[in-house]
């Protein structure tokens, strides 16, 4: 079965790694790191959602995504806004159909626990 914001958010990491990449080949290694932390980071919070202990703990890793979502929306419009700095427009496209289907499952899981 097709796992949607399974394989945005690995997508989106593979492009964040790139995009790191050529952040640190221009030198802005503070840059590079924060993006590459954040940015990674939603894949890995969604991933490890799957296996959740509870109904808790899945809201709740899918809260840290979310949360990762907006730190690396901050870096990415950073760099976008900056003029020694590469434009991330693309990145920042893909990012908001991440963060509209994390919050939407959030939102999803949360009222399907009130209902039980």
């Amino acid at each position: 079965m097709k796992n949607e914001i399974l394989e945005l958010t690995f997508k989106f990491s593979l492009s964040i790694i790139e995009f790191s990449e050529n952040l640190e080949s221009n030198r802005k290694f503070n840059m590079a790191n924060q993006l590459f932390r954040s940015g990674t980071s939603i894949g890995a919070n969604v991933r490890e959602a799957q296996n959740p202990q509870s109904r808790a703990d899945f809201i709740s890793k899918m809260k840290i995504a979310s949360k990762e979502v907006e730190e690396t929306q901050y870096w990415l419009q950073l760099c976008d806004q900056s003029p020694n700095y590469p434009k991330a427009d693309k990145l920042l496209e893909e990012l908001v159909s991440i963060k509209l289907i994390i919050n939407k499952i959030v939102v999803t899981a949360k009222n399907n626990a009130r209902i039980k």
